[in-house]
């Protein structure tokens, strides 16, 4: 069984599209939304980055930071940032530490692509403890964007 509600959350350490390294802790003080997308410029990824991008006053009056990460490179996620007006930092987990720590990974996607983030989504308290989870195994389903919303508001 993957990572759930009341678990510590695996901290990180990767570089985002502007090239800053970022970890957990960075966060600490503030709720964290993460969204982890399989790939950058595909149609469910981009609807649901987009999601974020368009909710992102909420999240900013809630005190949460929302980071993205997938395993694209932090040169495609920079490429993908600016073309879609992200205003949060999407991250590269290119070396495939942070998805499998969060239990959102697949060992091979579609194509026979090995090592592919799976698209989920967690919320993580002002102290680091998860507070929200979900994991999807289905790359064509989106996150629970309102349960999300409604653990923010808790």
């Amino acid at each position: 069984m993957g990572l759930q509600a009341g678990d510590k959350a695996p901290d990180f350490k990767l570089f985002s599209s502007e090239l800053k390294e970022h970890t957990l802790a960075d966060f600490k003080g503030q709720k964290v939304v993460i969204q982890f997308f399989p790939m950058a410029f595909t149609g469910t990824c981009t609807t649901q980055l987009c999601t974020m991008r368009d909710s992102f006053g909420f999240y900013e009056g809630m005190n949460a930071a929302v980071l993205g990460i997938s395993v694209d490179s932090p040169f495609t996620l920079a490429k993908f940032k600016e073309e879609q007006f992200y205003q949060f930092p999407l991250l590269s987990d290119f070396n495939k530490e942070a998805s499998p720590a969060y239990g959102a990974f697949y060992e091979e996607f579609v194509y026979n692509l090995k090592g592919v983030s799976k698209r989920a989504a967690f919320v993580i308290d002002e102290e680091g403890t998860i507070i929200y989870a979900e994991v999807l195994e289905s790359a064509g389903d989106l996150p629970d964007f309102n349960a999300i919303k409604k653990v923010l508001e808790g």
